[in-house]
């Protein structure tokens, strides 16, 4: 599955544009789809996480984080052409750092997911070329004119 359109969109919201809010979109999409599969849940939960602390929601972004780490955890470090490992490592050093947040504030920071599968890189590049970023993100749940479009399509 790891060249499929929505898991390509993912990975373009998420380390092009850094719109998690996008990335919990198709991610969820792809999550139905493979039927409710935990790997796909934790991805999902790693943009959700960064995404409310973007937006100042320290308590669920630590949740989201810590869920998505927990569910990363028996998948193998390359899953779908990825570092899983490193990315479920930083995913729990920010839920570290915001179990402390009050003692130790700091700003948001987005983090990476590093592709592993050249053949997965490219796809991703292409991919790229054709997904154009929204501009403005969004900054709250609501279905915009992209996720009507992938309905229809």
């Amino acid at each position: 599955m790891k060249n499929e359109p929505l898991y390509l969109a993912f990975l373009v919201y998420f380390n092009r544009d850094r719109d998690y809010f996008e990335c919990h979109e198709v991610m969820e999409e792809l999550w139905l789809a493979q039927q409710s599969d935990p790997l796909y849940k934790g991805l999902l939960q790693i943009a959700v996480g960064l995404f409310h602390f973007r937006y100042g929601n320290v308590i669920g972004a630590r949740k989201m984080l810590l869920s998505a780490v927990e569910r990363l955890k028996p998948y193998p470090v390359d899953s779908l052409g990825i570092d899983l490992e490193k990315l479920r490592n930083e995913a729990a050093l920010y839920a570290a750092k915001l179990e402390a947040y009050e003692q130790s504030p700091f700003s948001h920071y987005d983090l990476t997911i590093d592709i592993i599968d050249p053949e997965l890189g490219e796809a991703v590049e292409q991919a790229s070329a054709q997904i154009s970023p929204n501009i403005p993100q969004r900054r709250r749940p609501m279905r915009g004119a992209k996720h009507v479009q992938r309905r229809q399509g």
